[in-house]
């Protein structure tokens, strides 16, 4: 413990740098990925490590306002097909089990929603929305987007902010009672 750190001046650091990554994503792919969310039948999320996190909150909510929602890998996911989303992540656009999957879901007619910072590499490309997180990934930063956090954390937090964003304009749209939504949180705490 040689030299104080600076708490303060950091952490403001990190909501400057997340509120421009948060601002910067294009509303017309949070239009998309709310349409789409409106639209399906079910709703299966995939991601790994923090992304997968992230994704989890995500589905908590979804299934809050009463949307069928599964996690891809739980024993209890159905199979995929028609009328169904697919809603994954990787920040840097590679990941060997989303190729694996998507090659599953694209031919049994899922739609697919995909979050990353690399919107150009090949597995996006596939997506039918693809919304992009300007922010540094495991891999490096979108437009070389640089951050005071490790790896990606910038992304990982956007994501989170996203998502929640996304809820609050599905609740717009949806219009649940609130009684219902805390109906459905879990009693098994």
């Amino acid at each position: 413990m040689d030299r104080k750190f600076d708490w303060h001046g950091t952490s403001r650091i990190m909501l400057e740098e997340l509120s421009r990554s948060l601002t910067a994503v294009r509303e017309h792919e949070l239009d998309a990925l709310t349409s789409e969310i409106v639209g399906a039948k079910r709703i299966f999320v995939y991601g790994l490590g923090r992304e997968r996190a992230m994704l989890l909150a995500f589905a908590m909510r979804l299934m809050h306002l009463g949307l069928q929602v599964h996690v891809v890998g739980d024993v209890t996911a159905p199979a995929i097909g028609p009328g169904d989303l697919w809603i994954t992540s990787s920040g840097t656009g590679r990941l060997a089990t989303v190729e694996a999957l998507m090659g599953i879901v694209k031919p049994a007619g899922a739609r697919v929603v995909f979050f990353t910072a690399f919107p150009e590499a090949p597995l996006p490309r596939q997506a039918d929305v693809v919304v992009r997180i300007p922010a540094q990934t495991m891999r490096e930063g979108a437009e070389h987007v640089r951050s005071v956090q490790p790896m990606g954390s910038l992304f990982e937090q956007t994501q989170l902010l996203l998502f929640d964003l996304c809820v609050i304009r599905l609740i717009d749209l949806l219009q649940p009672a609130a009684d219902e939504m805390e109906k459905r949180h879990t009693n098994l705490e």
